[in-house]
């Protein structure tokens, strides 16, 4: 950038004086309290249990769809398996966890089932240091559980390949991150008069800008959004993923995000596409919640069946949406048993009516849910 030459809010003379169109985003908000309202009342009636499973379904599915805005793949099961543990759901076996995958659990658990602590710098270190518990991000070494430093130079957004690279955004310089964290977190724990579900997306996008760490910026804005999110609704238990909705819009995402960091403090678009994300994430949990009652019923119909551990993991794999075509050979490779025992569990299974070969060729004959 040149001298005098502005191109990010964060250089506004008024920064940060966020302004917004309460009158343009009254039809929103009145949409997300609706859905909101509709989603707990279905919950009202699922009972503690089902409460949890739906809990359950949709931190898994926060925690990984976080990451692979960053471009990371974490692995479903032992996602599943760091978040049961913690909510005390019984999944039946457990697969192994590693340190990655329970710090970034641990962070999406702190942001929502702590809440209304209040949020601190030593707090955000601790979420940074679970992240990235090794030190590292990929092969490179980064400063953990502190600031950036800008040791290697202005911290920016780019894409491309070397030679054609394009910076999208620039970040305030590092020596400046002591004051404007402190300014935003006297905002975050204050009383500031903002509706929670714009002091929500006011923090994710105010965090985001600030990109105050070497890396984990995007995964700690979007916890920081999701903490006031569950201020918002009052409860600690999530049921709906902004993060998993965000990741399914991610270009639309970084494209308003870039626009408005280099736009005015007049944040009122970027509040809408907030808002209409996080309406269609709370969407989205209706069918998250109508797969776990079908999940419910089937196991509820098949309570009296005998039937063992290898095939209730994969009616369950079944269950939780199973991709590609299920094969013996799959069977035998998810349940660590031979070819001979997966048949077996699968001709007795077709037998009772539970299974039925799926229609469609190949070589190899697959199999799905007979209901």
């Amino acid at each position: 950038m040149k001298g005098g030459e502005k191109l990010y809010i964060w250089q506004a003379c008024d920064w940060p004086d966020w302004r917004y169109d309460l009158s343009v985003l009254a039809g929103p908000l009145a949409k997300v309290s609706h859905a909101q309202g509709v989603l707990q009342g279905r919950l009202a009636d699922a009972g503690l249990a089902l409460r949890d499973q739906a809990s359950l379904e949709v931190l898994t599915e926060d925690v990984m769809k976080t990451s692979e805005i960053e471009g990371e793949m974490l692995d479903l099961e032992s996602v599943r398996s760091s978040i049961a543990r913690r909510l005390g759901v019984d999944i039946g076996a457990a697969a192994p966890v590693d340190r990655h995958v329970d710090g970034i659990v641990e962070m999406v658990l702190d942001a929502t089932s702590h809440s209304r602590e209040p949020l601190t710098a030593e707090r955000l270190f601790g979420w940074h240091a679970a992240l990235f518990p090794s030190g590292y991000s990929g092969m490179s070494k980064i400063a953990v559980g502190q600031w950036r430093d800008d040791t290697d130079g202005p911290m920016q957004v780019i894409s491309g390949p070397m030679g054609r690279r394009k910076v999208h955004f620039q970040a305030p310089p590092a020596k400046v991150l002591n004051r404007e964290i402190a300014r935003f977190l006297t905002w975050a724990n204050g009383t500031t008069g903002e509706p929670m579900l714009i002091k929500a997306g006011l923090a994710h996008l105010w965090l985001v800008t600030l990109h105050p760490f070497d890396d984990g910026n995007g995964r700690i804005a979007r916890a920081v959004g999701d903490l006031f999110l569950a201020r918002a609704d009052g409860c600690g238990q999530r049921f709906f993923s902004l993060s998993a909705q965000i990741q399914r819009e991610r270009r639309d995402y970084y494209d308003v995000l870039e626009h408005t960091q280099k736009g005015t403090l007049d944040v009122t678009e970027w509040l809408t596409w907030f808002l209409d994300t996080l309406g269609r994430a709370i969407e989205s949990a209706q069918a998250t919640l109508d797969a776990v009652l079908v999940k419910a019923h089937f196991w509820q119909r098949l309570a009296a069946t005998p039937i063992n551990e290898r095939q209730i993991k994969l009616l369950n794999r079944l269950l939780d949406g199973f991709e590609g075509k299920l094969t013996t050979s799959k069977w035998a490779a998810i349940a660590k048993c031979s070819p001979d025992t997966a048949l077996r569990d699968i001709t007795h299974l077709l037998e009772l009516g539970i299974l039925r070969k799926s229609s469609g060729g190949g070589r190899s004959t697959g199999y799905e849910l007979a209901a």
